[in-house]
């Protein structure tokens, strides 16, 4: 395997230089982190389902109209995505109180809520990612106005869909996270959907036991984990024939 220069390693994903100019891969790993990085952990074959289920729902969100940063999946665990400028803002969209927002006021989760909530996060680890407003974000030059408009615009779009497609194969979309990026066509910006859509980053129900399907079986051990993770696949129709499966990492250049 041909060595590729490691751009960026987070959590979840590994970024290396693409093959071709303007892109970049995105490897997926087995690693799991739950509250800003403080407990770690590994989900086997959990890369492999995430590129898949990312994949999929990266190209629905692309046929409806959305613009995303996805261009192909190359293996089991890696995708060729477009290089964009991310916006240092996690935004974030709720549904049902769950998480976070069940503490904060003091709510039992499962609760719906009377119309969907959209927050906004600063994207930093070392600060425990807080919560913004819209304030913060066009005073501190994050995001401008009529950018957060076309984010909070596309956010909107992609939970109206994506809870349809959830609720048709019986689960409920609880909440989930979002990222954006600045994609350059020479001398025009735009903005697109980034990073990835997977039980890493949402929080899915099943609508009948209200059984979780997603990373907080991760955070809280409520264990089979990677069962869980499977069975979303699965009620997408994607599951990989040999299952989940794994590969060896890439060989880099630092």
């Amino acid at each position: 395997m041909a060595k590729r220069r490691k751009l960026y390693e987070g959590k979840a994903k590994v970024i290396f230089e693409g093959p071709e100019p303007g892109t970049v891969v995105q490897y997926f790993k087995d690693d799991a982190t739950a509250f800003n990085n403080k407990k770690k952990g590994t989900i086997t074959g959990k890369g492999v389902l995430n590129n898949r289920i990312s994949e999929y729902l990266m190209l629905c969100l692309q046929d409806i109209g959305i613009p995303t940063h996805f261009v192909r999946r190359l293996n089991m665990r890696e995708q060729l995505v477009r290089e964009v400028e991310i916006i240092p803002v996690e935004v974030v969209i709720r549904n049902i109180v769950a998480g976070s927002l069940a503490k904060r006021f003091d709510m039992p989760e499962g609760t719906p809520l009377p119309r969907s909530i959209v927050e906004y996060y600063y994207k930093s680890d070392e600060l425990d990612d807080p919560m913004i407003s819209e304030e913060h974000i066009t005073a501190f030059g994050w995001a401008t106005p009529p950018e957060l408009d076309e984010i909070m615009s596309m956010s909107l779009r992609i939970n109206d869909y994506l809870s349809g497609l959830f609720l048709g194969i019986g689960i409920r979309l609880v909440d989930f996270k979002l990222e954006f990026g600045r994609l350059w066509d020479e001398d025009q910006m735009h903005i697109v959907l980034a990073d990835e859509i997977s039980p890493d980053n949402c929080r899915l129900w099943d609508v009948k036991t209200s059984e979780k399907m997603d990373k907080d079986r991760f955070r809280r051990d409520l264990g089979d984990v990677e069962e869980a993770y499977q069975e979303v696949a699965r009620r997408l129709g994607i599951l990989p024939e040999s299952g989940p499966g794994d590969m060896p990492g890439p060989d880099t250049l630092q």
